[in-house]
C-alpha cells in the first residue's frame, strides 16, 4: 500500500505513504487515492477528511518522473486527463477535505494540495511547480489553480520559473490558510473539521457547491440562490432557524 487511511471519529486520514520516495506521486498511489477518495464520499459516517505525507519532509515531491519516459503524446494526454479527473473529485466533494502540507509540495504534490478545499502548512513546508525544469508543465491542474488562487501575475511567475515558495510567502499570497508547527499541524487540521461539524451538513455541502459553481466559470450567484431555496426548506434550515428563535443549539441531520 503507497497510502494509509485512517479514522479518527467524523475525520478520514488519508496520508500518503512513500517517505523513502518523498510521498512522489507515481500511478499506484494516484490509483489507491482514487479509491480512498470514494470510500470518504460514500461513507456517511465520515463527515471531512484530511490528506497529508508520511513524515516530516515531504507532503507529495512531484510525480514519478520515470513514468513519464516511456509514454507516447497520446498517453501523456491520458495521463493528465486521469490525474485531473482525480483532483477534480477531490475539488467537487461536498464534504470538505483539507490538505496538510508538511515539507516539501511541489509538482503533482502542489497539485494535490490546491485541489483541497483548503491548506494548512507546517513551518517547514515548500511548494513549486517546477515542471518546466525539466521540459514540461503542470498537468494535474496546476496552471488553472494556481492562477485562480494567487493571481495570474504571479502564478504565471512560478510557473515559468519553476521557483519554490516557502510557507509563510504562501501564507502572504492566499495559497494556505494558516501556518504552524508540524507538531500542530495534524490538530489544527482536526479542530478546523471539529468546529464544521457542528454544523448542517446539507448547508456545507450546498455552500461547497456554490463555491465550486463560480470557480469553475459557471453562474456561482444562480447556483447559491437555488441551494439557498433548497437550504430554507430542508430538515436542517426549518431546525437551524427554529433553535436559533428558542434560544438553544440545534439537532442537525444533513436533510
Amino acid at each position: 500500500m503507497t497510502l494509509i487511511t485512517t479514522q479518527e471519529g467524523a475525520t478520514f486520514l488519508i496520508t500518503l505513504n512513500r517517505p523513502d520516495k518523498l510521498n512522489a506521486l507515481n500511478q499506484e498511489v494516484m490509483g489507491e487515492l482514487d479509491a480512498a477518495v470514494d470510500q470518504f464520499l460514500q461513507d456517511d459516517s465520515l463527515k471531512g477528511a484530511i490528506i497529508t505525507g508520511s513524515g516530516p519532509k515531504a507532503f507529495a515531491a512531484g510525480a514519478d518522473i520515470k513514468e513519464f519516459l516511456s509514454l507516447d503524446q497520446s498517453q501523456g494526454v491520458d495521463l493528465s486527463q486521469k490525474g485531473q479527473g482525480i483532483f477534480a473529485k477531490i475539488e467537487q466533494s461536498p464534504k470538505p477535505i483539507i490538505a496538510a502540507v508538511n515539507g516539501f509540495a511541489l509538482g503533482g504534490g502542489c497539485e494535490l494540495a490546491m485541489s483541497c478545499h483548503f491548506r494548512l502548512a507546517s513551518d517547514n513546508a515548500m511548494f513549486g511547480q517546477p515542471e518546466v525544469k525539466l521540459g514540461l508543465l503542470a498537468g494535474y491542474g496546476g496552471t488553472q489553480r494556481l492562477t485562480r488562487l494567487i493571481g495570474r501575475g504571479k502564478a504565471t511567475e512560478l510557473l515559468i520559473t519553476g521557483d519554490m515558495i516557502d510557507a509563510n510567502e504562501a501564507l502572504r499570497l492566499g495559497l494556505v490558510n494558516e501556518v504552524t508547527s508540524f507538531q500542530e499541524l495534524l490538530p489544527r487540521c482536526q479542530k478546523i473539521l471539529g468546529r464544521s461539524y457542528r454544523q448542517s451538513p446539507l448547508a456545507i455541502a450546498y455552500t461547497l457547491e456554490a463555491i465550486e459553481a463560480g470557480v469553475a466559470g459557471g453562474d456561482g450567484y444562480r447556483k447559491e440562490s437555488e441551494n439557498f431555496g433548497k437550504a430554507i426548506v430542508s430538515e436542517d434550515g426549518k431546525e437551524g432557524a427554529t433553535a436559533f428563535l428558542e434560544k438553544r443549539k440545534p439537532t442537525f441531520k444533513g436533510v
